[in-house]
This record gives C-alpha cells, structure tokens and sequence, in this order.
C-alpha cells in the first residue's frame, strides 16, 4: 500500500465533530517526519474524504479549501459542530482525536 492510501485511510478514520492534525496523522501511519506528505496527500484527496477534519497542531485551518480557503473549511467544520477560538483557530483541547 502506498504512502498516500495509508494517510487516507486515517483521514477516513476521523470521528465526525473531530479534527487531527498533520503531524499526527504521520505517526498514525508510522512515520512522524511525514507531516508534509499529509498536506500532498490532501491536495490530491479524493472529494469524498472528510479533508476538513485535518488541521495544524495549533488549529489553524487550511486556505487551499476551495471556493474561499480558510472560510470554507471553518463552515465545513463548524457543519460538524466544531467550535474556535476568538482568533479562528479549534479549540483542540476539546476537539483533537489522536487515533485509536
């Protein structure tokens, strides 16, 4: 199985309502160094990947989610029920899965 596949099988694990982030997702698949291939993967994801759920270790949100980048992935997000901080970012204290 390839690098790519194995990160999107993880992405698809992410609870509804959870974010993870993309270091995070690298350990998940065995390698904590990954973190960067987790953002290629993404960009090349397939649209029915629950992409959104991913976000930096601070919870800060993505501006490649198209039509408005970060705009976007917070109303994707907060369409999970998702909350933020006054600054935008995820309250990952409540939100953050570290995998199973």
């Amino acid at each position: 199985m390839n690098t790519f596949s194995l990160i999107y099988e993880q992405i698809a694990r992410i609870p509804f309502g959870r974010v993870c982030t993309y270091g995070q997702i690298a350990k998940l698949v065995g390698n904590p160094r990954l973190s960067r291939v987790v953002g290629y993967a993404l960009k090349a994801a397939p649209e029915s990947l629950p992409c959104q759920r991913v976000v930096t270790k601070d919870g800060v949100l993505s501006d490649a989610f198209t039509p408005m980048g970060k705009e976007t992935h917070r109303l994707l997000l907060e369409m999970e029920g998702v909350t933020f901080t006054p600054d935008g970012r995820v309250e990952m204290e409540k939100y953050f899965w570290a995998g199973e």
